[in-house]
């Protein structure tokens, strides 16, 4: 089960752990200090997708904002796609990119799509957002 946050009114659910994947050294380490002021518990970066699938299979998140195209050739959504395959817990998906249009239809609908640049209150903003639901959790209401 996901570990959210949430203030005594209910009003605000925050992932606590979230995962970025993003190949710019620099973008990387700006979006992990935005993250970490606005007081996620933990925050990753990886910089390839070999890198952010060894993490995902050694430790949970409850969130995971993806750069779109990465550096090693590998594309953001194929780690969207199988998160959301896995899913048996919500978690929070979060793409950004240069080339928006470049995401397929079918992914785009896996989570909220920012243009880089970007304003990290813009990710912040998207990571607070509910999560939608996972595939077993979808089964399970069916």
């Amino acid at each position: 089960m996901a570990v959210f946050s949430s203030n005594m009114a209910g009003k605000t659910r925050r992932p606590m752990r979230v995962m970025v994947v993003e190949d710019d050294a620099v973008l990387g380490l700006a979006l992990e200090d935005a993250l970490t002021r606005e007081e996620f518990a933990e925050v990753t970066v990886c910089a390839t997708a070999a890198s952010s699938l060894q993490k995902l299979r050694e430790e949970s998140y409850d969130a995971v904002v993806l750069d779109v195209h990465l550096a090693d050739d590998h594309e953001g959504w194929e780690i969207a796609e199988l998160v959301d395959a896995l899913g048996d817990k919500e978690i929070r998906i979060v793409f950004q990119t240069g080339a928006p249009r470049d995401i397929p239809e079918h992914i785009r609908s896996l989570g909220p799509v920012l243009s880089k640049p970007y304003d990290p209150q813009e990710l912040i903003a998207a990571l607070k957002q509910s999560a939608k639901p996972g595939l077993l959790s979808r089964l399970r209401r069916s």
